[in-house]
């Protein structure tokens, strides 16, 4: 139990960060070097993600392995150290090998005996297990020389992939807590919240408030008690920017958690994550059973008379209750519906009482701005968005994966530097930002800046961080269509504007993309989105319709194809394309034998031919052709 400024400085003098980093030539930044502890009693780390997708992946088979293997030749001088995501999820499983700055990708169970053998024992790079730059096709030994980390610069993200997430004293060697302490026995209330208003940290889940005036707006009211809530409920499809900090650097957020309860005068915290989160609802609870125990929460924190604890409360995985006051409703026991809002949640929240949310990624940059202060934080980014912003970039790209970037960076930078570009040669066609509550975002517009303020004017959102890549291939009516019945699905069905209005506008985008589109139908999505947006009771329905706004906006022709000629530019919608033989088909039957409905004609060594009546387009023959001869359009 850490109670005195002597101990928690004894304890990070005792704990000095073990991370080994070498100097790898002339390139190294100054930040990556760090002096290796001679006294340590381990000259290697094996660091092996344990995140979600490389869990899936038989990362804790391989890291089981690895120690089994190890144990076995008697080297005792290597330690396997879990930790959480590195963020190159397309890469996964992911082995950092330390001091020696080696990022192995793609590693599987059967990788352990030659990684021993070969780098452990003998000191050799494993070539085939090394990155492969999309662009340059070179492989890459050290992960910052990958392309993917070069832009990047990580706030919320700065400890995963360094730190064991399991134990709390990896987290104080790195500066850990400290800033909890200056502010618990330094600081008072006020200061602490001038502090935030001063970075003007915006809410990274999506609305974009600034912190600071959010808390402030608590700290006024004089009701007690007052909660602080964690919004982990993240549900965006292809999201997972918060699960990732939890599951790597859960501590990061219970102690900004416990300095927004000291800033507001609040006692009690709660955790709102969906169920479908296991990973991260463990090392959550680990986190704060190992806070309590060093005195980090609970009562009297470091000696002071301010008491804070956290709960976890679990989610049945309703989109909706991401919205703030749904998620109350959900933590009071009730069913997950919004409020209709008479009161800020700071004013009135949880159980009628002063409460402030802030989302994961919102929280796991606090410490960083105590710890650096605000005119560092404010000298990242832009003027009106300052810091960094955690982004899952997917889709249509090379480098899949969990990405943060300084804000004003802009779309090409993260798409063709950080992302690699597009697979296979395809054009790029549109980005989709936020979300099933985003907009899509052409061609022209690559270069603009990513912060509130200019994906705003776009009809975009930067939303909770999802961002999806779209090329060539995709058709945008289909994929308006996708991200409105996931909407249409999530709906809580308490007002009718959302209810019924999003179902109208569904019930025409399946029409369209089955080729039984009517005229005017363009113009009524447009017409019902605009009553829906302005009549909705929350954010969810308020925004439902941005995709499907925002891809007419830039893609009408798109809509007007689908509705007049009952064709899909982009052969994405298989209602409305047709399947056909070239004359470069050299008659070997394959298509003929494998095709689940005959409807392929022809003899042996003569064109065939396709009944295009009969077909059901599922592209088995086009699979099977030896000469590409069987296309779709």
């Amino acid at each position: 139990m850490i109670r005195t400024r002597e101990e928690f400085l004894a304890l990070k003098e005792k704990l000095k960060p073990t991370t080994l980093l070498r100097d790898i030539g002339e390139n190294t930044r100054e930040e990556d070097v760090v002096e290796v502890d001679e006294n340590l009693p381990y000259k290697r780390q094996l660091l092996i993600c344990r995140g979600t997708g490389c869990t899936s992946s038989l990362s804790a088979q391989i890291q089981d392995k690895l120690v089994q293997a190890l144990e076995d030749k008697g080297i005792t001088d290597v330690e396997v150290t879990l930790v959480g995501c590195f963020g190159f999820c397309g890469e996964g499983p992911i082995i950092k090998v330390q001091p020696d700055n080696v990022f192995y990708v793609h590693v599987t169970p059967d990788d352990v005996d030659e990684i021993i053998e070969s780098h452990i024992v003998r000191g050799e790079v494993i070539e085939r297990l090394l990155f492969i730059d999309p662009v340059k096709h070179e492989k890459i030994h050290n992960h910052h020389d990958m392309a993917f980390y070069e832009k990047q610069e990580r706030i919320a993200l700065r400890l995963c992939g360094q730190i064991d997430p399991e134990n709390i004293e990896d987290y104080i060697a790195h500066d850990g807590y400290e800033a909890l302490y200056n502010v618990v026995t330094s600081m008072s209330q006020e200061e602490a919240i001038q502090v935030m208003k001063d970075a003007n940290l915006r809410g990274r889940g999506g609305a974009g408030f600034p912190a600071g005036r959010k808390w402030e707006s608590a700290y006024v009211v004089d009701d007690y008690p007052k909660y602080v809530i964690c919004n982990a409920d993240e549900g965006d499809p292809g999201a997972f920017m918060d699960r990732s900090i939890l599951e790597g650097d859960p501590h990061s957020v219970l102690e900004a958690m416990a300095i927004a309860g000291y800033a507001i005068g609040a006692n009690q915290g709660y955790i709102y994550v969906r169920a479908e989160y296991p990973i991260a609802i463990q090392r959550a609870e680990i986190a704060m059973q190992q806070a309590r125990e060093y005195g980090m929460l609970g009562k009297n924190i470091f000696g002071t008379d301010f008491d804070f604890d956290i709960e976890i409360r679990l989610g049945a995985g309703a989109f909706v209750c991401g919205e703030g006051t749904a998620l109350m409703e959900s933590i009071e026991g009730h069913r997950g519906m919004p409020r209709t809002k008479i009161h800020r949640t700071a004013v009135k929240g949880l159980w009628q009482k002063p409460t402030i949310i802030n989302n994961v990624e919102t929280l796991a940059n606090v410490p960083f701005i105590f710890l650096k202060g605000a005119d560092h934080f404010r000298s990242i980014g832009t003027e009106l968005s300052p810091g960094t912003k955690v982004f899952a970039l997917g889709g249509k790209i090379n480098n899949n994966g969990l990405i943060e970037v300084p804000m004003g960076t802009t779309l090409r930078e993260i798409i063709f530097e950080i992302g690699g570009g597009i697979p296979n040669g395809k054009a790029f066609k549109a980005v989709q930002t936020g979300g099933p509550s985003g907009g899509c975002i052409p061609e022209e517009y690559l270069d603009t800046p990513v912060d509130f303020e200019s994906l705003d004017k776009l009809g975009s959102i930067m939303g909770s961080g999802g961002m999806i890549v779209i090329d060539e291939d995709n058709c945008m009516v289909d994929i308006a269509r996708f991200f409105l019945d996931f909407t249409v699905e999530e709906s809580c069905g308490k007002c009718t504007p959302c209810r019924e209005g999003t179902k109208r506008m569904l019930e025409i985008l399946d029409r369209m993309t089955e080729g039984r589109g009517k005229p005017g139908d363009t113009d009524e999505l447009v017409e019902l989105g605009e009553m829906v947006t302005a009549t909705s009771l929350c954010g969810l329905g308020q925004s439902a319709a941005n995709p499907v706004a925002s891809t007419i906006h830039f893609f009408r022709h798109e809509y007007e194809a689908h509705e007049k000629d009952k064709k899909c530019p982009a052969g994405a919608c298989k209602a409305l394309s047709e399947i056909f033989i070239t004359d470069k088909c050299i008659g070997c039957t394959k298509c003929a034998k494998v095709c689940p409905v005959s409807c392929i004609d022809g003899k042996v060594k003569e064109q065939h031919v396709i009944r295009q009546e009969d077909c059901i387009k599922c592209e088995t023959c086009i699979g099977v052709c030896p000469v590409k001869a069987i296309v779709k359009r």
